[in-house]
């Protein structure tokens, strides 16, 4: 780590201003960066280091944000300075971001892809397979529950449209809506991606169960969409 050489200030010799827990007490999470916010949850350093170092480290290298948050906790513990004890933490922090965004969509109509996003996106960036999940949704376009019909490989998801349909089937649910991730971060559908999307829409015309859609999610990307929405695209 740049500047592992020379010892760096430690958060408590930082003017108070500056201080990551009294900036968010006074300021709000938003005004901080995201090194501030790990190094809220690190709370100590190592010699040389102070949290914000540690947590620089950490962004820079797992490459972003999102790149941390799929980071394994035996990952993470590898890192100078970290260990289980931090690695967990951060692992619970992630993991807790994902469940509030879930639950405060609950009661939200799931009818755009922008929503979809909302819902899964932080928790499937995290995943370094392809997940195959099915958004199961009342007749209000609500929320249900999601099943995961499938956990694939780096390369590919696998999943028969009669495995799908019987989550759908078994749940009641009105309609649904397919989701799976790309760990690349591109959510640029395949060709697998768009035989297995025609097949589905297919077959839940012949059992006249809704498709509303089938959304790829990647990671957020300047000029490109963290998602891919065969919906919206016109594909079905």
């Amino acid at each position: 780590m740049a500047g592992e050489d020379r010892a760096s200030p430690r958060i408590q010799e930082l003017p108070e201003a500056e201080r990551p827990r009294e900036k968010l007490a006074a300021l709000g999470a938003a005004a901080l960066a995201d090194s501030e916010l790990i190094a809220i949850l690190l709370r100590v350093g190592v010699i040389g280091s102070s949290a914000i170092d540690l947590a620089r480290h950490l962004l820079k290298t797992f490459g972003s944000l999102s790149g941390l948050a799929r980071a394994t906790v035996g990952e993470i513990a590898k890192e100078r300075g970290m260990g289980l004890a931090k690695a967990t933490q951060l692992a619970a922090a992630f993991g807790l971001a994902s469940r509030l965004a879930r639950e405060m969509l609950v009661r939200t109509p799931m009818d755009n892809p922008e929503r979809i996003y909302e819902l899964l996106g932080a928790e499937l960036r995290q995943l370094g397979k392809e997940s195959l999940r099915v958004i199961l949704l009342d007749t209000r376009m609500c929320l249900l529950r999601v099943e995961e019909v499938s956990l694939g490989s780096l390369a590919e998801c696998i999943a028969h449209p009669r495995e799908i349909l019987r989550h759908v089937i078994i749940a009641g649910a009105h309609g649904f809506v397919l989701v799976h991730n790309h760990p690349s971060g591109d959510p640029t559908p395949s060709d697998a991606d768009r035989r297995l999307t025609l097949r589905i829409a297919e077959a839940a015309k012949l059992m006249q169960i809704t498709f509303c859609d089938h959304v790829v999610m990647g990671s957020p990307s300047p000029g490109r969409s963290p998602f891919f929405s065969f919906r919206q695209s016109g594909i079905i």
